[in-house]
């Protein structure tokens, strides 16, 4: 769940550094900043989430089947959305550490593929999270929806 608030985090100041959001009690680099550190922290958190699942004796889940989707045999389908997820979400923090050498545009196409990135482990929690038929829960994954709804609207409002 706290990868999942931090990848809406992300996904919200990503779309608010796309609509040059700045003011001057908060500076377009502060914008920047909290969406690289805040990303990358959720790369770390995601690291974290995967060896636990390697380890956790409960679920048996590979290391091939955590990069490759949809290869896996418990709950294949939820755990694949996740896959993708994060297999987008490592191309984008790898795209944006080597944004210098591979280029500007190179760069931009593949960190546009990072916005599947959300949506994708909203349905992954939804799907395959322990905590997600308790009403806190529910709440919370709504909460982050809601969240980025509202981003997208004040990106479209501020074209």
């Amino acid at each position: 769940m706290i990868a999942l608030a931090l990848l809406t985090l992300s996904t919200v100041l990503g779309i608010g550094a796309t609509t040059r959001m700045s003011s001057t009690r908060w500076p377009r680099f502060v914008t920047q900043g909290l969406h690289r550190s805040i990303s990358l922290y959720l790369v770390v958190l995601l690291g974290i989430h995967l060896v636990t699942v390697w380890l956790d004796d409960y679920v048996e889940i590979t290391i091939v089947e955590s990069f490759v989707p949809f290869v896996g045999t418990y709950r294949w389908f939820w755990t694949g959305l996740g896959t993708v997820s994060s297999d987008l979400l490592i191309a984008a923090t790898v795209s944006s550490l080597l944004r210098q050498r591979i280029g500007y545009g190179t760069w931009r196409a593949i960190h546009w593929t990072s916005y599947l990135c959300w949506p994708l482990a909203i349905v992954h929690t939804l799907g395959t999270g322990s905590d997600t038929r308790k009403e806190w829960a529910v709440w919370f994954v709504v909460a982050n929806v809601a969240l980025v709804l509202l981003a997208v609207a004040w990106r479209i409002v501020d074209g």
